[in-house]
């Protein structure tokens, strides 16, 4: 298999081979037989025709979090697209073409080089291809809905190492499927976006003393069930980085930014607030607001839930729990206004 690859091979003895197994949560640890760091898309093409011709286990690792470590196989063979990165931009045409393994830190840089963005994540570490193809929240998600709303097209290689080109004029179903679907349709090696015009914005993260965190969760819930497309936020509790539980909400509003400290001036006087960082910045910027909540290496356990609306008994919950947690730099719980807009 190692001379059809342009891209290493790696076995368990192998260099680098503890390194390349590793994916963001660290709680996942698993050993492929094989790890195929693929160069292009001929490499994957390859890969999936070796597993297939030796019926071999497959796992397919994007650029970034893989938070259940789907991504990585016990024993078999991981196509690994992480050092697939390229982003390319046609401004004229508001499009952008990336590659697998890319992140949103390696997408935004790029697309934001041009005054343009989609949604995308709020982490910048994030991999482009698991979050399009589980749907897509973002901060611009209010405006521009979700990741996979903006897909226009993609590459994709499927189980017989066949390469498609899906969109809604070629085959439609599967392109259907992709747009929020999840996984095992096949590898997708590039994806297509259409972007919007982003400059900057109005973001960042107010914090609540946690004795009064109920309070800050209904001012939340309040605030984020009347608020313009412009406004996407995420309330929760997380322990400060000197070890103490708090509340916190974070907002990022894209628009007029005179507009914007109107709309966004119930959360930064309620308190008064432990700290208030909102204020204007880059796209990329707030792009990484949540990054020290979400350090790579980490053993991280998720679980979700989806609500209509945060209840009283949500709220008592959601601080108790908090209470019993050992203190850690993560969000220990958390809400969003972008799975009902």
């Amino acid at each position: 298999m190692r001379a059809t690859l342009h891209g290493p091979l790696l076995c368990p003895e192998d260099a680098g081979y503890d390194e390349a197994r590793k994916v963001w949560n660290g709680m996942i640890d698993r050993r492929p037989a094989l790890i195929a760091r693929c160069a292009g898309v001929a490499d994957v093409i390859a890969a999936v025709k070796f597993a297939r011709t030796h019926e071999v286990l497959v796992s397919v690792r994007g650029g970034g979090h893989n938070a259940p470590g789907n991504a990585v196989c016990q024993g078999g063979l991981m196509i690994d697209l992480a050092g697939m990165r390229a982003v390319r931009i046609d401004p004229v045409r508001r499009t952008a073409r990336a590659e697998g393994g890319a992140t949103w830190g390696d997408f935004d840089r790029e697309t934001q080089a041009f005054g343009l963005a989609t949604t995308g994540g709020s982490v910048s570490d994030t991999g482009i291809a698991g979050l399009t193809l589980g749907g897509g929240l973002g901060w611009l998600a209010g405006k521009y809905g979700l990741s996979c709303d903006n897909l226009v097209s993609v590459d994709l290689v499927t189980a017989d190492g066949t390469l498609l080109i899906v969109s809604a004029n070629e085959n439609s179903d599967l392109f259907w499927g992709l747009r929020g679907g999840g996984g095992n349709f096949g590898v997708v090696t590039s994806f297509e976006y259409q972007l919007h015009p982003v400059g900057p914005v109005l973001a960042g993260l107010v914090l609540y003393p946690f004795n009064r965190a109920k309070e800050a969760l209904t001012l939340y819930r309040d605030f984020a069930m009347n608020i313009p497309d412009e406004v996407n936020t995420i309330g929760g509790l997380l322990t400060s980085p000197e070890g103490e539980p708090v509340a916190v909400i974070a907002a990022c509003y894209n628009g007029s930014l005179q507009e914007g400290d109107e709309v966004l001036r119930p959360i930064k006087s309620f308190g008064p607030p432990l700290a208030d960082h909102i204020g204007r910045m880059s796209y990329c910027q707030a792009q990484t607001l949540l990054d020290a909540a979400a350090v790579r290496g980490h053993r991280y356990y998720v679980k979700t839930n989806m609500m209509q609306a945060i209840s009283d008994g949500a709220r008592s919950t959601r601080r108790s729990s908090a209470l019993r947690q050992p203190p850690r730099r993560i969000l220990l719980s958390s809400s969003s206004n972008w799975a009902t807009r």
